[in-house]
């Protein structure tokens, strides 16, 4: 069946069934709901400054029209204007004092004419404002910032499905004394908010001197209770013949471990692929306490540090946030469908 055969699919024979209706607003409110935000910030980034504190906001980009009017060094803003007949007249706004703002004719500005703030009205036009995507990049250190995230991203991340599939494949497939205690000491960690420990973590990475480091962001949080857990579930679903197997045909552990484990685990692999991703690339507490250095500042940190406490240029940050929103979206989009079948298989309800 193709796509549109299932999404047009109808209970009734040939007609609308009331569950069918029921069913696609239930599901229309749902994508409204989760995108509706995502999409206004997309659009909101594509404002000019001035677009974004107009009032009532609008969904698309309009941006009031300027013209270059001679006499006059910058372009001026255009209004239209109700004359005193009902006729309405395009003309330009050369500055405003209170109620009254002095307007000039584009085609005659030789003449300037006093008008009520009340008997005009701006005229917009759809301009998308590609420019605020490339003013962060020359403005301000974005790219350092954007490296930077990249970075802890993708060694952390290695390093947590590395360090977290050899405690799983020890707790799943090896017996030894006190492994059960072992494995719920793990799970108990869970409990412990990451608040609590916040103060020891830091201390311990200013005494191995990682403060302002990236390391220091990265190492504290690579052993992870939640991917022990997801893997030592779905690894006790690997037959252990397999192992046995191997061993017969003199394989090493680690051989057995990296040729048969891991990828039998793939499906849980992407699952915590995922999952550090998006805590990596969104951690906010972690790097604001170890590092205080604007070269090694995140994009969450850059993000932070960007809001004035006078004066927030609205335009650029919630450009840098869209740019944020892009790998933890194309991560998700190329191992979503392992989700699903990890999450399964690993029995994590």
């Amino acid at each position: 069946m193709s796509i549109s055969g299932f999404l047009l699919k109808t209970r009734g024979r040939g007609r609308l069934h009331w569950t069918d209706v029921l069913s696609y607003v239930y599901l229309l409110a749902g994508v409204l709901v989760m995108f509706g935000p995502v999409v206004w910030l997309v659009m909101s980034s594509l404002k000019t400054e001035a677009s974004i504190g107009q009032f009532p906001p609008t969904f698309l980009p309009y941006a009031q029209q300027v013209v270059q009017v001679p006499g006059h060094d910058k372009p001026l803003p255009v209004f239209d204007v109700k004359q005193a007949d009902g006729s309405v007249r395009p003309l330009a706004q050369v500055r405003r004092i209170g109620l009254m703002a002095t307007m000039v004719d584009p085609q005659a500005p030789g003449k300037t004419i006093r008008v009520n703030v009340k008997d005009r009205s701006p005229v917009s036009k759809l301009t998308f404002a590609w420019r605020n995507y490339a003013d962060i990049f020359g403005k301000f250190t974005f790219g350092t910032y954007l490296w930077n995230s990249v970075f802890i991203t993708v060694v952390a991340t290695i390093l947590t499905l590395l360090l977290n599939s050899m405690a799983a494949f020890a707790l799943s497939k090896y017996r030894f004394r006190g492994r059960k205690a072992v494995f719920l000491l793990i799970i108990a960690t869970l409990m412990v908010p990451p608040t609590i420990i916040l103060v020891p973590v830091f201390l311990v990475i200013d005494q191995v001197g990682l403060l302002n480091n990236l390391w220091g962001v990265i190492l504290p949080a690579v052993a992870s209770p939640t991917g022990v857990f997801l893997l030592r579930q779905y690894m006790l679903t690997i037959p252990d013949e397999l192992i046995e197997a191997a061993r017969m045909d003199h394989a090493s552990e680690w051989r057995i471990y990296w040729r048969i484990i891991l990828p039998l685990s793939a499906p849980a692999l992407a699952v915590l692929a995922i999952f550090s991703v998006m805590w990596r690339w969104n951690d906010f507490l972690l790097p604001l306490i170890v590092l205080s250095k604007n070269e090694v500042f995140t994009l969450q940190l850059a993000l932070n540090s960007f809001q004035g406490e006078l004066n927030t240029q609205w335009h650029y940050l919630l450009a840098m946030t869209v740019i944020t929103l892009i790998p933890v979206t194309l991560v998700f989009a190329f191992l979503q469908r392992y989700i699903a079948a990890g999450i399964a298989s690993a029995g994590v309800k």
